[in-house]
């Protein structure tokens, strides 16, 4: 089985999302729902550059007119959220992404963080960033840091200058090095670095260079992606043809993390081994996000729904426009209901790509029946590839089923959920 299908960070994924046929008041949507443990996210759609393998909701560039306008929209949708929450909401962790939000200058920074501060808990719960080398400017990380972010992300890819230029990324191991100083002499408790495998060039020995020259930071957290070839993006026409060495480099990166004392919480993620996280566990049980921004999903128990989502860079700057001009942000236009089979799917993918795994009983708290019941054929596939073990109380990926994450995530959607991927559109 091919074992980089597709990156499942949520279920569904935003090309399943379509215009609902009727606009819902977000007051009812939330109507119902548990408030107690909110998760708020801010989307920042800016960047200095678009990297050759990106498909966030992103554009690059934006005039100084333009960014303010997007802090005004998302101010007025802030208004619009806490309405419907009528005051009830309360937030346990935040984040800021995109993009770049450290795209934003930092009197800006500081009005996207006034922006989050209307709502509870925030400055006071942990608040997670991402940042790039370029933009990772003291007076920047300076107001997030006195803002009370909790964990800095930032995304270096390779320290290899040449790597960094075949994955259409423009930047020097001297820029990124300075930007880790700046980060380490600010302080936050939190340093992530984002790495990716299977750039063009890449071999064993370059892999281990970046590997060991991220670990000389001594980051709490590392991510390992592998690199994704995606339509409308600047590596679209790449060849393919290059699964074993990503797998290849993915084990010779998770062997040599786990060797120097970190944890793997995910196929991605690994983490120095700390009874305080600082807000970077993820429940994926927890249905309850508010999202703000243009590329921005906002959760319920039973509703996704977000803005129109698009690649292509025109496309992108058109929905900016129309979200900078939009006056009417109290209801929910385009998503996903989900029943209660996409539910159990939901809980179960998310629950199955992290690490600990699926607690059962759980999951029968929730839905009365169990997962062994609810999907045997898939669960027993992978039992019979080696990737799955089970005990009365959890279901959990093996090594080997780390690995295999994206393909077992994707076999794992719904009919329906696919069917609607497999019509959407890019743009």
């Amino acid at each position: 089985m091919n074992p980089y299908q597709a990156y499942v960070y949520a279920y569904p994924h935003k090309t399943a999302y379509r215009p609902f046929s009727v606009s819902q008041p977000l007051r009812d949507v939330w109507s119902g729902e548990a408030l107690d443990a909110l998760f708020l996210y801010l989307h920042v759609p800016f960047c200095e550059m678009r990297c050759g393998f990106c498909n966030l909701f992103t554009r690059t560039g934006a005039p100084e007119e333009l960014t303010g306008a997007y802090l005004d929209a998302l101010d007025r949708q802030a208004t619009a959220v806490l309405d419907a929450l009528d005051g009830k909401g309360s937030f346990a962790t935040a984040a800021f992404g995109g993009g770049t939000p450290t795209y934003f200058a930092a009197p800006e920074l500081e009005r996207l963080c006034d922006i989050a501060g209307r709502f509870p808990g925030f400055g006071t719960v942990p608040l997670g960033v991402e940042t790039s080398p370029a933009t990772a400017t003291t007076d920047r990380l300076t107001v997030l840091a006195d803002r009370g972010t909790s964990r800095i992300s930032i995304g270096v890819q390779t320290f290899i200058d040449s790597e960094a230029r075949a994955a259409v990324r423009p930047q020097k191991r001297a820029e990124v090095e300075a930007a880790l100083e700046r980060i380490r002499a600010v302080g936050f408790p939190t340093l992530n670095i984002d790495l990716i495998y299977g750039i063009d060039g890449q071999t064993p020995a370059t892999w281990m260079h970046s590997l060991n020259a991220a670990l000389a930071w001594h980051p709490e957290e590392i991510y390992l992606y592998p690199l994704y070839v995606r339509p409308k993006t600047g590596l679209e026409h790449r060849a393919q043809d290059w699964d074993d060495h990503r797998l290849s480099l993915y084990r010779i990166g998770r062997d040599h993390l786990l060797a120097e004392g970190y944890e793997q919480v995910s196929m991605r993620m690994f983490r120095k081994p700390s009874a305080h996280a600082n807000g970077t566990e993820y429940c994926c049980q927890t249905d309850g996000m508010i999202g703000l921004g243009c590329g921005a999903r906002s959760y319920t128990s039973r509703r996704h729904y977000s803005f129109e989502y698009a690649v292509e860079q025109r496309h992108v700057r058109s929905i900016i426009n129309d979200y900078v001009a939009e006056k009417d942000f109290t209801t929910a236009r385009v998503g996903f209901d989900l029943d209660d089979d996409e539910r159990r799917r939901r809980h179960l993918i998310q629950s199955l790509l992290q690490a600990p795994g699926l607690d059962r009983t759980l999951y029968k708290s929730h839905f009365g029946t169990d997962p062994l019941d609810d999907f045997p054929a898939d669960l027993g596939t992978f039992q019979e590839h080696g990737w799955l073990e089970t005990s009365d109380d959890t279901i959990r990926l093996t090594p080997e089923g780390l690995a295999y994450s994206d393909a077992i995530g994707p076999a794992l959607f719904s009919p329906r959920v696919q069917e609607l991927m497999a019509s959407y559109k890019a743009r």
